[in-house]
């Protein structure tokens, strides 16, 4: 019986011997390197439950903002969706990317940049992207690991298309061209607008989302490979369509309108201006006064076109649960700036460097984190992403990110990680005698000011801007001029020379 007793033993050591080895092999093989899903939206101001807004309905992105950590004061690098995507993707600030406009691809300045996506596939990631993250036709394909995709579904709603599909008719019919993208020119030909009664993979972002999960789900099944998935929306930008369902959410009636509707007093007039991009659709006025009723119906609009894509990001959630990669994927979401919906008399646009077109939303979730659900108001910027993804997920420094690490504020929300935030934007002459004119817009956001200089190409200053964010935070009123605030002025100029270097005129 000893014997016996003693050979049982010895098995049972065996195999717990060889349980343990499997399971550190297993170990070895599975990479512990936490995986990455960024989800960009396209031109949604903070106008969530979790930002404390009393009336948009967004349940699956308060719930991530519940156990990460949420912004209240990040800012993009420029209100405009390319440079300020050229600048959180490159990591670096749109001086060195020379990006202001749409069109130029980021390699067109930079051609041996190594993005953030880049970065991560240099270091054995799958790098993937779906759906809008550089931009719409503007891509970078060294970024990724597979060619990027977007979603096969139509942007728009059956009414929109049917307009668009008569107006080429009648082109073809009578040989004068569609209208083109302009001022004065309809060419979405359809309202700002549409509800169609659809399933939600019908439209774009549905169907992008739809592609999102088959990709992790294929990730799960492929553990020890980990990746860094970008998933982008095209929604909330203007036409505002989702499902009817989503319209259902709200009342237009109710809803609230903001109460300055009018331009920031003393603000320079070239400078005071936001897109022109929401008048261009049909129904829109040709003298931009629009009627109480098609506000609060654009406002409906908005609202419901941010949470048709909240309702396509708790898909994705979902399944990240569902699958157990949740257990190692950190989730970063961000929208690329604010967006104007009747504040200032602004509608549907950015375009300038003011409070509702630089702030946005940011919302970091990593696993095991010790403070979810917390808050932070330090001050943050998108160009920080890129070297706060590289450290948390252990990767080596990019020398040429500028941005600063938000890493810290997960272990203390309270730390100060940049003393002021920025963002540019050109504009053009201060009147109709000098519409050539070019002025770069330079802005310095600190807890208390938001301070802005425009400079001309020989990097002369023309115009100066103050907003005391503690009195007037919304931007209501410039007091730059005030006597008072002269040695305010001198040290706000001081402080951004220090920290950013010498204003850099625009032009290539």
């Amino acid at each position: 019986m000893r014997t016996q007793f003693t050979l049982s033993a010895f098995l049972v050591l065996a195999l717990g011997a060889v349980a343990a080895l499997v399971l550190a092999l297993g170990a070895v093989a599975a990479d512990p390197r936490p995986n990455v899903l960024m989800i960009a939206i396209d031109d949604m101001r903070p106008m969530l439950g979790c930002y404390g807004d009393p009336v948009a309905k967004t349940p699956h992105m308060d719930r991530l903002a519940m156990r990460g950590l949420l912004f209240e004061q990040v800012y993009a690098q420029q209100a405009l969706c390319a440079p300020s995507r050229a600048s959180l993707l490159s990591g670096r600030y749109p001086t060195t990317t020379r990006i202001y406009t749409i069109g130029p691809a980021l390699r067109s300045t930079l051609p041996d940049v190594t993005t953030l996506p880049q970065l991560f596939k240099n270091h054995g990631y799958t790098a993937r992207s779906i759906g809008k993250i550089y931009h719409v036709g503007i891509d970078d394909p060294a970024s990724w690991s597979v060619p990027s995709t977007q979603g096969k579904a139509p942007r728009y709603g059956p009414v929109a298309l049917a307009a668009q599909a008569k107006a080429r008719d009648e082109a073809k019919r009578t040989g004068v061209p569609m209208p083109r993208k302009g001022p004065g020119s309809n060419h979405y030909l359809s309202a700002p607008y549409e509800m169609p009664d659809v399933a939600d993979d019908d439209l774009m972002d549905g169907d992008a989302t739809r592609q999102a999960i088959a990709a992790l789900q294929g990730y799960a099944a492929a553990p020890e490979q980990p990746f860094f998935l970008a998933l982008g929306f095209v929604n909330p930008h203007v036409p505002f369509v989702a499902p009817k369902k989503y319209w259902d959410l709200y009342d237009s009636a109710t809803l609230p309108l903001p109460d300055n509707q009018f331009v920031p007093r003393h603000a320079p007039a070239f400078a005071a201006r936001s897109g022109d991009d929401f008048y261009w659709f049909a129904g829109v006025p040709a003298d931009r006064v629009l009627s109480e009723q098609l506000k609060r119906d654009c406002l409906h609009g908005y609202l419901a076109a941010i949470s048709y894509v909240d309702a396509q990001i708790g898909r994705v959630l979902a399944t990240l649960e569902e699958t157990g990669l949740a257990r190692n994927t950190i989730v970063i979401l961000w929208s690329d700036h604010g967006y104007y919906m009747g504040q200032h008399g602004w509608w549907g646009g950015k375009h300038n460097n003011y409070e509702g077109a630089t702030r946005t939303a940011l919302i970091l979730a990593v696993p095991g984190a010790k403070h979810p659900g917390a808050r932070t108001n330090s001050l943050a910027q998108l160009v920080d992403i890129a070297p706060t993804l590289t450290e948390l997920c252990g990767l080596p420094a990019e020398p040429g990110f500028e941005g600063r690490s938000l890493a810290p504020l997960l272990e203390d929300s309270a730390a100060t990680v940049n003393e002021a935030a920025f963002s540019w934007y050109p504009k053009g002459g201060p009147s109709a005698d000098s519409p050539d004119q070019k002025y770069l817009g330079w802005a310095m956001r600190t807890p208390r000011w938001r301070y802005v200089e425009w400079v001309d190409a020989d990097r002369q200053i023309v115009a100066r801007e103050l907003y005391d964010e503690q009195a007037d935070p919304e931007e209501n009123e410039n007091v730059a001029d005030r006597p008072g605030n002269r040695e305010i002025l001198a040290s706000l100029g001081a402080q951004m020379r220090t920290l950013r270097g010498t204003p850099t005129f625009m032009e290539r």
